[in-house]
């Protein structure tokens, strides 16, 4: 019988919590806007500490915003680090809730736990490798290999790789605090609202913006299989619901290779090689779950 756990999708604008087993087995599930460290961990606690008088857990996974410290010999691990988000600087996220639980808490970025769940439930299940891509308010990459989510001096950072502009084609010199022109900073959700003036939704399908973004996404893709050559690209995040813009990524990506990375998956196999998400918006507290369902076995 699969064990019972719990997850947490750890976002800047909102927490999700889950109990369950895998997708088809949620058995609970609450959502409460991200508000002041001490209101959230709150509402944290209080959701599984009901959950868990129903029915004991057997662990939990915390899938977060970052950047976090995913060291355990370091003193801050368990812990959201530089994030701009006021008042989550240096935040503990794990200490207080496997105190105030009392369970085992596996710790992950909320992109590598989406990453873990595809591979485990979604799109990527048929691969060893795999890189997941979410495109929002943000930009961010999980990795996934061999069936592990990839750590290393920190976490992978993808959403923050500087790419190629030209300034006569786009005067627009980004939005991310840290970097400026970065592939967050020109791709994100919030990037094309302030180069455009409206919100991507309200943006129509032949507007400019798309043909850019289209190219932006190819650029910062390009150098994700040029460095990490996963045999699937997952994208995400609610850029990526405009129907419109994979026909573009999809063409643009193997142009920007030039064919030097030989591989059907960039020709005739584009569409099943960069795909989206089959777990849709539930990428991240599913891939909660999976955290907690690994550290448990």
């Amino acid at each position: 019988m699969a064990r019972l756990v719990g997850g947490v999708e750890a976002g800047g604008t909102k927490f999700v919590c889950a109990v369950g087993t895998g997708p088809d087995d949620v058995r609970a599930e609450a959502r409460f806007p991200t508000t002041t460290p001490a209101e959230t961990l709150g509402h944290v606690v209080a959701f599984f500490s009901e959950q868990a008088a129903r029915a004991p857990l057997a662990a939990l996974g915390v899938a977060s915003f970052g950047p976090i410290d995913l060291d355990p010999r370091s003193t801050t691990f368990g812990s959201v680090t530089t994030t701009p988000k006021p008042g989550w600087r240096h935040v503990e996220l794990v200490a207080p809730l496997r105190r105030a639980l009392g369970l085992r808490v596996a710790f992950d970025t909320d992109v590598n736990a989406a990453a873990l769940a595809e591979h485990r439930w979604g799109a990527a299940q048929d691969v060893s490798s795999a890189v997941y891509v979410t495109v929002g308010s943000g930009i961010g990459g999980g990795i996934v290999m061999n069936g592990r989510p990839v750590h290393g001096l920190v976490h992978p950072e993808m959403g923050h790789q500087r790419l190629p502009r030209d300034p006569a084609r786009d005067p627009f010199t980004g939005v991310c605090p840290h970097h400026g022109d970065c592939w967050e900073g020109l791709a994100s959700g919030p990037a094309l609202t302030a180069r455009w003036g409206q919100a991507p939704d309200a943006l129509p399908d032949a507007h400019p913006a798309w043909e850019l973004e289209a190219d932006y996404l190819a650029l910062g893709l390009a150098n994700v299989i040029l460095v990490l050559s996963p045999e699937r690209l997952v994208l995400g995040g609610g850029v990526m619901t405009r129907a419109s813009l994979w026909p573009m990524v999809r063409t643009k990506l193997p142009a920007v290779l030039a064919g030097y990375v030989s591989s059907p998956a960039l020709g005739e196999g584009i569409e099943s090689y960069l795909v989206p998400p089959a777990l849709g918006d539930r990428a991240g507290v599913l891939g909660a779950m999976a955290l907690a369902l690994t550290s448990a076995s």
